[in-house]
């Protein structure tokens, strides 16, 4: 069992507030040797099907692994979204595997949207010079980040999907979508489950906002009537007609409430 952790030391030649501090070498090593006894505990009770435990053993990985060593805690963080997937808690899987996405894209920051197809070179800050320094010191690489986030972007996904409404599903699409390019590369198993949550989802989407919208209406119904009662009225004496040319509602009066 490693010693209680001691004060960190900074690295010199970094700017002290824009970066973590780093530990000496032997305490970091000690700290991970404790952190990955763990995971592969962990890995094991997974293994036997008994979930709550393996994300037990992952947070206690957690609580020992340097903060600053992002891969492996978002190797942990996406363990744990796959055991909130087996015990079909999907919001809680897909917090967990948005935290590991979060502390991949600190070492590996993802290409501004608006930068274009330019080719813009954007300077490595000194906080992910020194998480790179971290990655490489820990016998890990950018192409083990990239086969990371693959990963915790299909976990990602799949709870998104099943946590279901509008929202939700957009966002399941958005990722699948960022699945089906370029760097990830899929296996032919998740390729074909890209694909078939592709073709799905657009009319998943427009069934959920239509029953959303639908029960919104249904509840601003019911508060009109509560408000228009006391005069004896109700939303049925109100007509609201489309004008298709311009998109907008065009209201009447009906005294019957036919």
């Amino acid at each position: 069992m490693a010693s209680p952790q001691s004060e960190p030391v900074a690295k010199p030649d970094v700017a002290e507030l824009q970066s973590p501090d780093i530990f000496p070498p032997d305490e970091e090593k000690q700290l991970l040797d404790e952190s990955n006894t763990e995971k592969v505990s962990a890995n094991k009770t997974f293994t036997c099907g008994e979930y709550n435990s393996a994300i037990q053993g992952y947070e206690k990985a957690l609580a020992v692994c340097p903060t600053y060593l992002e891969y492996d805690i978002a190797v942990l963080r996406s363990n744990i979204a796959a055991c909130h997937l087996k015990l079909e808690e999907w919001k809680q899987a897909v917090e967990s595997a948005t935290q590991a996405l979060e502390a991949l894209d600190r070492i590996d920051p993802p290409t501004p949207k608006d930068a274009g197809s330019g080719g813009a070179v954007t300077e490595i800050s000194d906080t992910t010079e020194l998480l790179l320094d971290a990655l490489t010191r820990t016998n890990h690489t950018i192409n083990d980040v990239h086969k990371l986030r693959t990963k915790a972007l299909l976990r990602r996904a799949k709870a998104r999907h099943e946590v279901g409404g509008w929202a939700s599903l957009q966002a399941s699409l958005e990722d699948y979508q960022a699945l089906s390019k370029p760097p990830h590369q899929l296996s032919s198993l998740d390729q074909k489950a890209v694909q078939a949550a592709l073709r799905k989802l657009p009319t998943q989407m427009n069934e959920a906002k239509d029953m959303e919208m639908a029960d919104m209406m249904g509840k601003l119904k019911q508060l009109g009537n509560g408000i228009l009662k006391p005069f004896g009225l109700s939303t049925e004496n109100f007509q609201f007609t489309k004008d298709e040319g311009s998109g907008g509602y065009s209201m009447n009066f009906n005294q019957s409430g036919k």
